[in-house]
């Protein structure tokens, strides 16, 4: 399973410092979610990330 938490992030016109900023969660985490790099990580950091992208956790993964 992976994450479209880039393809969320560019469409509304953030970067990753400004989510990583508005989230509360570290960039470094961000860029692995975002390359494949990190492929798990908690529940509360995705709701974090989806907060400040103002979607939903289930809008922020690939069907």
């Amino acid at each position: 399973m992976g994450y479209k938490i880039k393809e969320v992030r560019e469409e509304i016109g953030m970067t990753q410092a400004e989510l990583a900023e508005k989230s509360g969660v570290a960039r470094s985490i961000i860029n692995g979610l975002e390359t494949g790099r990190t492929t798990t990580t908690t529940t509360d950091t995705l709701k974090k990330i989806a907060t400040a992208l103002n979607r939903k956790v289930s809008d922020i993964f690939f069907d």
